[in-house]
């Protein structure tokens, strides 16, 4: 699934980074986010909690009536992406016009040069998980959509959080193995996306199979190293069962599909061709990638 990992980055002052982030990915948290932090924030998290409990439930009578069960059970179970990403949008449109005691503090937070990002990677080593920073602040505004019994919004130090980046391809294959599930296949389907999308999962009962992981920072993590890992996983990685296979191609666009009988040596051309032609820097290779990856769960309906 087409995961959010849109940044709404609020830096407002420009700091040096060694490494660009990448989307959705954990700012490191510096003296300046500490202090800052420590300024406007952490005698504040009862005033925060309350808040975000406010837009949570903005959010869930927006949600709640029109989520479908995920894995049979009802919402907020699952929705963990969706109701970040709304309530994120929600955040934005309210700080741009700040109007209550504690949003014109998180305005002021951010005009000092806090940080306020949406994050993703894995919690505790246990499942994927979205959320928000804020300095040295982790808050989950859908801490209930794993375990329903929970609150729906948790505040900690970041540092105490257990949220990581995703570090590379062997890291998502054990969360999703753990999290969802899964098995995990390599991208010998649809060739021209293995670059971007080099696994495939399946976990009956749990998520549609399909390819992975159709994220902002896992794009941008295969585009990173130009493809290496995305080819030596489709390389060494399995080709999904036929059973598997003719269930993910039934209704793909023709033009998507393997030329020939070998789709793993076109999946690995794929990366091949890709990293000559420097399109892990192209951003019009990539939106077209995704695209036709949208393309794929519509149907050959979609092709035209």
């Amino acid at each position: 699934m087409m995961e959010a990992c849109n940044d709404w980055d609020s830096r407002r002052q420009s700091r040096p980074v060694m490494t660009p982030l990448l989307p959705q990915q954990i700012a490191p948290v510096d003296p300046q986010q500490h202090a800052l932090t420590d300024a406007y924030l952490v005698e504040r998290i009862f005033a925060l909690q309350a808040y975000f409990l406010e837009l949570r439930a903005k959010v869930d009578a927006v949600l709640a009536p029109k989520m479908p069960a995920a894995a049979g059970k009802a919402y907020p179970y699952g929705r963990c992406e969706e109701i970040t990403r709304e309530l994120y949008a929600l955040l934005a449109i309210r700080l741009r016009q700040p109007e209550t005691p504690i949003e014109l503090l998180l305005h002021d937070f951010m005009a000092q040069g806090g940080i306020v990002r949406s994050v993703w990677g894995v919690l505790r080593e246990q499942y994927f998980q979205n959320a928000l920073q804020f300095g040295g602040l982790y808050i989950d505004v859908a801490n209930d959509t794993v375990d329903v019994n929970k609150a729906p919004v948790e505040i900690l130090p970041l540092a105490a959080s257990g949220l990581v980046a995703v570090r590379d391809l062997a890291h998502f294959r054990r969360t999703a193995e753990s999290y969802w599930g899964a098995t995990i296949y390599a991208n010998h389907l649809l060739p021209s996306l293995a670059p971007l999308l080099p696994m495939v999962s399946v976990s009956p009962g749990r998520l549609r199979s399909g390819l992975q992981s159709a994220c902002d920072y896992m794009i941008a993590l295969m585009c990173r190293d130009n493809f290496e890992q995305a080819e030596v996983w489709l390389l060494e990685g399995p080709t999904p069962p036929d059973e598997e296979a003719a269930v993910l191609l039934a209704n793909t666009p023709a033009d998507l599909r393997p030329w020939t009988d070998t789709g793993r040596d076109e999946s690995i051309l794929a990366c091949q061709r890709a990293r000559i032609a420097h399109c892990a820097a192209d951003e019009r290779w990539r939106q077209a990638r995704v695209l036709d990856y949208l393309r794929s769960l519509r149907g050959p309906a979609a092709a035209s």
